[in-house]
């Protein structure tokens, strides 16, 4: 894998996320305290890169096609001082997909299918909601996505693929990433074989 430093985001609070809710692959805003948590991170990842040496209009800015990601990368990319659209999307950024499960909160998805739930709490790395993906999948789609990176990268998604991205580069075992959460407002930094939080 190549050893490129990377400046990792998740996108700012929605209200899906303030209730609790599941989001997956359904494209929900971020609310208020999501734009300034946005913002809060274009600052730390501002001082990063300076502290860093490299050039940020330099830098490939990459981020998922949500649009909680989209409207996060332009609100960090605001805090830069560069331009709101000079970044690409990529797919496989994606938020891991739950499927039958988004919208839910956690006792919608037991009431719904209380045996999956079961299935999945006991291994939640390789069970999948009904009709959704699971963490084990994601993986290998961001192993893929880091292995085609050219050099040091801003990126801007999810907690679950922040989390499958720990197991794709060896820095966390899945029992590890499955239970840690993903900040926001935050940015981490992978580099070296470790993951570094700021903010």
């Amino acid at each position: 894998m190549p050893t490129s430093t990377l400046y990792y985001i998740r996108h700012g609070e929605t209200e899906w996320n303030a209730a609790g809710r599941f989001q997956g692959t359904q494209d929900i805003p971020l609310n208020d305290k999501g734009r300034g948590q946005a913002a809060d991170a274009g600052r730390v990842l501002a001082d990063l890169i300076r502290r860093n040496s490299h050039d940020h209009t330099l830098l490939p800015y990459i981020s998922s096609p949500l649009g909680r990601a989209r409207e996060t990368m332009e609100l960090v990319r605001g805090a830069l001082t560069l331009p709101a659209a000079g970044y690409s999307l990529d797919p496989r950024l994606r938020e891991i997909g739950y499927g039958q499960w988004e919208g839910m909160t956690l006792p919608q998805m037991e009431q719904h299918d209380a045996a999956t739930f079961a299935s999945r709490k006991a291994d939640v790395w390789n069970v999948a909601a009904p009709g959704g993906e699971s963490y084990a999948s994601v993986t290998a789609r961001m192993r893929d996505w880091f292995e085609q990176l050219a050099g040091d990268t801003v990126v801007v998604a999810h907690g679950g693929t922040m989390r499958a991205l720990m197991v794709a580069l060896g820095v966390k075992t899945p029992a590890e990433a499955s239970g840690i959460p993903i900040g926001q407002g935050v940015v981490y930094v992978f580099s070296g074989g470790a993951v570094a939080k700021y903010g």
